[in-house]
């Protein structure tokens, strides 16, 4: 491997994020690791290095990062940038400090905005040339970080952080080569940014010419208020994170061997306080569920939804999809809900044989809703992002987006057999989320429209909206299916 590097992104969709596996001449760096060290120990195995960083872009808030847990694994130095200030032994390293790894090298680039210990690394080949930017949370394709997370921590309001933000890409970011590639912290999907590209890689010059946050005529008034303008509140457990992720935490190992207890319906039962979470398919849950459970699809962004609509206090029992339960565990765990008290063994198959009750969720397809239209619409409710909405809608229907079902849940209109409450979102798993929340709080007269606006705009009964082209920034949190 002399004079080579290997650099892999390791993307987890469910949480929109990229980690990265760099490897020059026997020794590994990891950046941003997820909670579970095991994939990236197997992989230095396999290749026959050893990993001497464990390095940090910044706390993250929408995950748990595994760095004290490979750390401890690995015996490598866990590194964060200038300000940065955990709870536990690390490298505090300066700005400009040179990183060696093998051949090859890494320059430390303190960005702050996004927040103020925010760090991109800058990858040198063994020429000492700028090959690469590990650019976190900082920059994204297409986007760059919120710039309101750090403001209870800072002291510091969203304009102020948005100005610092703005320095830090031009003065330490867009001076770099246009050739320089770009990895970064996350992608569409996240709610840490609200424009950004499904595209997981790309190069500095295309984000010159193609990020509107990155526009060499722009005034630093301007960025400000383009970057806060539509960016919705962040997701409730995002300073739980944050605060795991200064601590030194148990690791996905202590969190599973907890968790990972089979339980019979009876000892379900026992359990009023906990929350049931059942990860099955929306189509499956509607069909039949335990009363009162929530249903958060696992193949889903399930670690997200459960993250901004699950109280970060509640014991949960989960019900998963056959043969699934560590993945939903590791899943949760991802986000810092460690307090999982076991699994229903046997799912519903169990409950039912033990004569155990069951509800279930009616749903229509979109041609019933067509033909119903003129005495329904009233009593249509559109449960997506409140940008989805903008760009195009059923008329004469009301909006209340998913994320919000805990703040607005009393403006539901009034459901009866006669005229039940039909929800929809984009294609079906958001509507079963919302579906199952307000079920579980009394409300039973639902409908769950199949497929969603996406099938109901194929029906030529139904009238829609002029559509509007999003810009990104409507108030989507990035979380939706």
């Amino acid at each position: 491997m002399s004079n080579k590097m290997n650099i892999e992104q390791i993307y987890t969709k469910c949480l929109a994020q990229g980690a990265y596996f760099i490897a020059s001449n026997g020794e590994a760096a990891v950046i941003d690791p997820l909670r579970d060290p095991a994939p990236y120990l197997q992989r230095a195995k396999d290749m026959g290095v050893t990993i001497k960083y464990v390095m940090e872009t910044h706390f993250h808030a929408d995950f748990v990062s595994g760095h004290h847990a490979l750390a401890e694994a690995s015996g490598a130095t866990i590194v964060f940038g200038p300000t940065a200030n955990p709870n536990f032994p690390c490298k505090v390293a300066e700005d400009g400090e040179i990183l060696p790894l093998g051949d090859i090298s890494f320059k430390v680039t303190h960005t702050p905005g996004h927040t103020m210990e925010s760090t991109c690394y800058i990858l040198r080949d063994a020429d000492d040339k700028d090959h690469a930017l590990f650019s976190g949370d900082t920059l994204f394709l297409g986007d760059v970080g919120r710039p309101d997370l750090a403001q209870k921590a800072a002291d510091t309001t969203m304009e102020q952080l948005a100005g610092i933000l703005f320095d830090s890409l031009r003065e330490k970011i867009m001076t770099l080569e246009p050739e320089v590639i770009v990895y970064p912290g996350h992608g569409a999907g996240s709610a840490c940014g609200k424009n950004m590209s499904k595209e997981t890689v790309g190069t500095l010059g295309e984000q010159l010419e193609s990020n509107y946050a990155l526009r060499s005529d722009m005034t630093k008034e301007e960025f400000v208020v383009e970057l806060i303008d539509g960016i919705a509140a962040p997701p409730q457990y995002f300073g739980m994170n944050v605060g795991m992720n200064k601590s030194a935490i148990d690791g996905y190992a202590s969190v599973a061997l907890n968790a990972n207890n089979a339980l019979n319906p009876e000892a379900v039962l026992e359990h009023k306080d906990a929350l049931i979470l059942d990860g099955r398919d929306p189509q499956v849950f509607a069909g039949q569920h335990v009363p009162g459970s929530m249903n958060i699809g696992l193949d889903g962004q399930f670690a997200p939804w459960v993250g901004a609509l699950v109280p970060m206090d509640k014991v949960l029992i989960l019900i998963a999809p056959e043969g699934r339960e560590t993945e939903m565990i590791m899943r949760l765990a991802r986000v810092g809900f460690d307090n999982v008290l076991g699994y229903l063994h046997g799912g519903l198959k169990a409950w039912t044989k033990a004569k155990m009750p069951t509800d279930k969720i009616q749903r229509i397809t979109a041609d019933v809703l067509e033909s119903n239209y003129a005495d329904s619409k009233a009593q249509i409710l559109d449960v997506r992002a409140l940008g989805e909405y903008q760009a195009e809608h059923i008329l004469d229907v009301n909006s209340l987006p998913l994320d919000a079902i805990s703040t607005r849940i009393k403006e539901l209109p009034k459901a009866t057999a006669k005229k039940p409450l039909i929800i929809h979102c984009a294609g079906g798993y958001r509507s079963m989320v919302f579906a199952s929340i307000i079920k579980a709080n009394g409300h039973h007269h639902i409908m769950d429209v199949i497929g969603g606006f996406n099938a109901i705009k194929e029906m030529k009964g139904v009238p829609m909206s002029a559509y509007n082209c999003p810009s990104g920034s409507g108030g989507d949190n990035g979380i939706n299916v």
